[in-house]
């Protein structure tokens, strides 16, 4: 994971996923966003070796509840989003519960760069806000 901080979008695999999110036809974003957090929530638990895509897209989904945190870095996507369907919103806690779990190499990355407890609390704010909003 090339990063250099510990935001959302703070490596180059979640700034490569915001390009891909503004390449996307506007009625297909919320598709973009579907499919990374599907596949990071639906991992199976031998090991996870990737999830920064899943976290930028949580970001992302969260950034529209009731008490979320607009995107403002630079790193993000350079369009604005439309209206995200709610059900995004469990398939976004889904993915993040998978990342936080056992077998998963981002929090393994964060862990071995002494921020685990940072990255952690990051996510647990997006999660907070994700499961506080309906989802449906």
């Amino acid at each position: 994971m090339g990063a250099w901080d510990i935001g959302h979008f703070d490596n180059d695999t979640a700034v490569d996923f915001g390009g891909r999110v503004d390449d996307a036809e506007p009625e297909k974003k919320a598709d973009v966003l579907r499919a990374v957090l599907t596949a990071a929530g639906t991992a199976p638990q031998d090991y996870l070796d990737s999830g920064e895509e899943a976290v930028a897209a949580a970001a992302l989904v969260a950034a529209q509840c009731p008490g979320g945190e607009p995107i403002t870095t630079a790193y993000g996507p350079k369009d604005p989003l439309p209206p995200l369907p709610a059900d995004l919103r469990p398939l976004a806690v889904r993915a993040l519960d998978r990342l936080t779990g056992p077998n998963a190499e981002p929090l393994d990355l964060w862990a071995d760069a002494g921020a685990e407890k940072e990255w952690l609390a990051g996510i647990a704010a997006l999660r907070a806000v994700l499961a506080a909003a309906p989802g449906e």
